[in-house]
């Protein structure tokens, strides 16, 4: 406390000099890894890394459960239906037919060019299983239930070093259905 300080009725100083500090702001920021929705696909950092490996190779994969039979999507370390633990990694057609669809209208955080707005997402069935994937090449109104799609793998592109893989799906030509 100082000769110079005021105090109120309560004796709270009032009149005291705030103190001051200068910050900052960057000019430029990095993605955090944060925003990146994509898991990482080692061994060091999911269990499902062979469905990735798979992927990476061109095949898309789930698990089977060697206990019950049972087809899970996405793959499992442990079955949800059995609780088994013995799974094993099965082909999934490249091949299956909208389910449903919608349009993403919303916008992203800044960063996420590549997923500019208007885009597709739709459940696709693939026979074993339904799943949820990006449909590109195509709008909303070009799209209708039960259309063909076939699978399209897609390269990540940083903000690791790791060289990342993701599905997605795109409309089959007309007349190239198998």
């Amino acid at each position: 406390m100082t000769d110079t300080d005021r105090f109120d009725d309560d004796s709270t100083a009032i009149d005291r000099e705030p103190t001051r500090e200068r910050v900052s702001v960057p000019t430029e920021i990095e993605l955090p890894r944060l925003l990146d929705f994509y898991e990482l696909q080692t061994d060091n950092h999911t269990r499902i890394h062979a469905f990735y490996d798979n992927l990476r190779e061109g095949r898309l994969t789930t698990t089977r459960c060697l206990d019950c039979e049972e087809i899970h999507f996405p793959p499992r370390i442990v079955c949800p239906e059995c609780t088994g633990d013995d799974l094993e990694y099965v082909d999934l057609p490249h091949e299956g037919e909208l389910y449903a669809f919608s349009a993403v209208r919303g916008g992203l955080p800044i960063g996420l060019r590549e997923h500019d707005v208007p885009y597709v997402v739709a459940v696709v069935d693939l026979g074993p299983v339904r799943l949820s994937a990006r449909v590109d090449g195509a709008t909303h109104d070009d799209l209708e239930i039960g259309d063909p799609v076939t699978l399209k793998i897609v390269e990540i592109d940083g903000p690791t070093d790791e060289e990342r893989v993701f599905y997605r799906f795109e409309p089959v030509p007309d007349g190239d259905s198998a």
